[in-house]
């Protein structure tokens, strides 16, 4: 077969040995290991508190929308309460000599009223219960005071009715005080 080539015994050519005394591009650095162990380790603190920065930040804007909500929520409530507490006054006025038709339609107000004051409870808005507790200046104004046999700074009477939402004072109820 090597006459089929043309090559002959002595023109075989023994390979190059090449020393290995330097490595050439990549493979040219020796490993510091330590260093790299280091880097790896900052690159990977960094990664961790990027994640971390971002879970904050996911959860920070749940609790600013969460927020906004419950402030618009409360400020609805807060436009409703006086219109809620007319309607309370108006139909404390009503009597009994009505006529059938009238008394129906005073029913009817009624009930419009209850669930009023039922969607109020459901948003969290509970009316204070006052006449007979002791003033706390957190939850009542005192509108003046009246002689009494009751102990002092006991709560006669409701000028205006408070309001709690959510355990938060929106509206101090306006009382009179036992002198």
């Amino acid at each position: 077969m090597t006459d089929d080539l043309n090559i002959k015994d002595e023109e075989v050519v023994e390979p190059e040995v090449v020393e290995e005394t330097e490595k050439k591009g990549f493979f040219k650095r020796k490993c510091d290991c330590d260093k790299l162990k280091e880097e790896i380790e900052e690159y990977k603190y960094g990664w961790q508190r990027a994640v971390a920065d971002y879970k904050n930040l996911q959860k920070e804007t749940v609790e600013r929308r969460q927020e906004w909500v419950n402030m618009s929520e409360l400020q609805i409530l807060e436009d409703f309460i006086p219109v809620y507490d007319h309607f309370k006054m108006a139909f404390r006025l009503r009597t009994t000599d009505y006529s059938s038709e009238q008394q129906k339609w005073i029913d009817g107000i009624g009930y419009i009223m209850k669930q009023f004051s039922e969607v109020m409870r459901a948003h969290g808005v509970e009316e204070m219960k006052v006449v007979g507790e002791k003033f706390d200046p957190k939850y009542h104004e005192a509108m003046g005071e009246e002689d009494s046999d009751k102990d002092s700074g006991t709560i006669l009477r409701e000028v205006d009715a408070g309001y709690v939402m959510k355990g938060k004072v929106i509206k101090a109820a306006k009382v009179i005080l036992a002198k």
